[in-house]
């Protein structure tokens, strides 16, 4: 009686499924190639980069003014006083101290390059994202998922990819081989 009682629910559970992925659409977009072809994101990204190498030149003088330090200090540590090895000690504390500083106000995870990169990039996001919603919305799609965002996907559909519309949607042009994409069947 009871694995009766079990077999129904689990077929109840089964029935249910099939009529909810009846009723549910899916679709995915890859937002990395979307935002590889969006000229304002490759704009930012290259903006990013020229400041992040920018401080990081400044880094790697801070850098080798440290090992030239440490390596004076080395060759005269011994004709030095007490004295004057602790000052220098406490010189090159500073400046390994500056250094470690300047890395993560730079570099950090609060750090400028990353408030820069939130600065510039998400009005982009928003932008693709409201593309998304838009474009879901009109196809009365329910889910769409990005391939790009680290969402595992085994398997997709090509016929469930709304990459090329969601491109449409943001006035990117699409290649002569994108559009034949879009208009299959």
């Amino acid at each position: 009686m009871n694995f009766k009682k079990v077999s129904l629910v689990v077929a109840a559970m089964a029935i249910s499924s099939i009529s909810w992925a009846q009723r549910t659409s899916l679709a995915y977009i890859d937002s990395d190639y979307i935002l590889g072809r969006m000229p304002e994101y490759q704009s930012a990204q290259q903006e990013l980069n020229d400041k992040a190498a920018e401080w990081e030149l400044e880094a790697v003088k801070k850098e080798s003014a440290l090992t030239q330090l440490q390596k004076d200090f080395a060759a005269e540590e011994i004709l030095l006083t007490s004295e004057q090895r602790k000052q220098k000690k406490q010189a090159i504390a500073d400046l390994e101290k500056e250094l470690m500083d300047f890395r993560q106000e730079k570099f950090g995870t609060d750090g400028e390059l990353f408030k820069k990169r939130v600065q510039l990039v998400k009005p982009i996001q928003d932008k693709l994202f409201d593309a998304v919603q838009k474009v879901a919305k009109q196809e009365g799609l329910d889910y769409v998922f990005d391939k790009a965002s680290g969402v595992q996907m085994l398997y997709a559909n090509p016929k469930y990819d709304k990459t090329f519309e969601v491109m449409e949607e943001l006035g990117i042009p699409l290649t002569e081989n994108e559009t034949q994409k879009t208009n299959k069947p």
